[in-house]
Order: structure tokens, then sequence, then C-alpha cells
């Protein structure tokens, strides 16, 4: 063989594993979960937990001088809206008959 021969041999041979590699990294899984499955009631106390966290760090933020008195209370007044809305659909689901 010669040596150009060889060397097209070896460009090749990488080439292949180039796109294995990239086919093997890049081409998602055929079984993909999405985990687990939750009741609406489970997701809204979960958010209620995240809009409740939200809130502590905003006034935290707001305590350290991170933001304006106009930016906190505009921040804070939405935050605490989306918290009514899910309490208020957390209590509504509550007390729906089952």
């Amino acid at each position: 063989m010669s040596d150009q021969t060889v060397q097209v041999v070896v460009w090749i041979i990488c080439g292949i594993f180039a796109s294995a590699t990239l086919i093997f990294v890049f081409l998602p899984p055929r079984d993909t979960d999405t985990g687990e499955d939750k009741s609406r009631l489970e997701y809204l106390y979960e958010r209620k937990e995240v809009v409740y966290e939200n809130l502590r760090d905003l006034n935290f933020e707001f305590k350290s001088g991170k933001f304006t008195q106009a930016d906190y209370d505009s921040m804070r007044t939405g935050m605490e809206a989306e918290a009514a809305r899910v309490l208020a659909e957390i209590e509504m689901l509550e007390s729906a008959p089952a």
C-alpha cells in the first residue's frame, strides 16, 4: 500500500469515529422519561413554595440595596398576586367534592 492509500484509509476511519461520536453525544435517548406525573394540587403546592421563596429572596435583596423602592413594590405586587392566585386555586381544589 502506498502512503497516500494509508492516509485515505486513516481519514475514513477518523471520519467514521467522529460521526459515531457526534451521533452518540447528540442523539436523544429513546426512553425519555418526563418524570413522575403530578396532580394539579401537587403542582400548586410546589408553585406556592417557589413563590414564597422568591418573595423571601426579593425581600432580602431589597434590604441589601439591590432594588429601588419602586422596583421592589412592583415586583412584590406581582409575586403576591401570583401567590394569591395559587392559594385560591388550591382552596378551590381542596374544597371541591372528590
